[in-house]
């Protein structure tokens, strides 16, 4: 499995701060490092393009992600742009994961109706690849005022694209474009078993040939010290999720919380049960661990993988 990494500290959101977290992960060998977007709350993320353009001046080979970016909250000829800018400032590193959003506040708030979320995704996407390709495009139904983006990506036809998913509809939506799914980080190993049976069906349905690369994303802890892995095991068990999302009072079904042994053998656990091909290593709600812990966990998860 290749592997990739959000950052373990979001108290400094300073480019010199992520950008040393990502050259860390480049120099232990992770294959990509990768920013969430959410709005409006006391650490939002509005704009991890701009953020990972940032780390793009202190990375060389590190892929640079976003685990959602949301396409029904963006004006698609410029959403285009920007990320064509991206993977030229970073010689095509850029890695799109993309989505539509869980958060009705959100949605109202940019106003976008929730109900048609899926039909502003579809329309943005299409829009947006047939930019990346060079082919002159219209924001207009009737076609008018055509254009053609500039500067275009430098990998062709387009950058890397996942697609973050929630529920049977946009699974299904998912499989019918023929990309990967990228699933959520506090989905259960039962849940991703079943999403991905439904994923599967929906892209033979749409004709497509199937689809290898499988991600998983894992809040995943190491340590040796009993005393840290209960500690965070308990408060990961107590933690408050905002409103639309939920997370099995297991930890054991969402996270990867433990020593050497158990964190090598639940990956493998992934890897067998589900193909995945991609672990990307999140920290989700860890925020009560200490930071020199948070780092080391981050060096000894990459050992596991050479």
């Amino acid at each position: 499995m290749q592997l990739g990494l959000t950052p373990w500290s979001f108290k400094d959101m300073s480019a010199a701060a992520l950008s040393e977290q990502a050259a860390f992960a480049e120099s232990l060998g992770y294959d990509s490092f990768w920013l969430p977007e959410n709005h409006f709350n006391p650490q939002a993320i509005p704009d991890p393009l701009m953020l990972l353009a940032g780390v793009a001046a202190a990375t060389s080979t590190i892929k640079l992600a976003t685990t959602s970016f949301l396409l029904p909250l963006r004006n698609p000829l410029l959403a285009a742009e920007q990320v064509a800018v991206l993977d030229q400032l970073s010689q095509g590193r850029v890695l799109l994961g993309v989505g539509r959003g869980y958060s009705r506040e959100t949605l109202h708030a940019f106003d976008i109706d929730p109900g048609k979320k899926r039909e502003h995704f579809a329309w943005a996407l299409d829009l947006m690849v047939r930019a990346w390709a060079g082919e002159p495009v219209s924001l207009h139904e009737d076609g008018s005022s055509p254009v053609a983006v500039q500067p275009l990506p430098v990998q062709r036809p387009h950058p890397t694209l996942w697609v973050a998913a929630f529920g049977p509809k946009a699974l299904a939506q998912v499989g019918n474009l023929g990309l990967p799914y990228l699933a959520a980080p506090i989905d259960t190993l039962d849940d991703l078993r079943a999403n991905y049976a439904r994923f599967d069906a929906a892209v033979a349905e749409a004709g497509h040939a199937p689809i290898t690369t499988r991600p998983i994303m894992r809040t995943v802890f190491m340590s040796d010290d009993p005393n840290k892995v209960t500690a965070l095991r308990n408060h990961l068990a107590a933690i408050e999720l905002p409103r639309g999302l939920s997370a099995s009072p297991q930890v054991d079904d969402w996270a990867i919380v433990g020593n050497r042994q158990y964190v090598e053998d639940k990956l493998s656990e992934y890897r067998e049960i589900l193909q995945a091909t991609h672990v990307v290593v999140t920290h989700f709600r860890v925020d009560s661990v200490p930071q020199e812990a948070l780092r080391d966990s981050v060096a000894q998860t990459a050992e596991l993988f050479g």
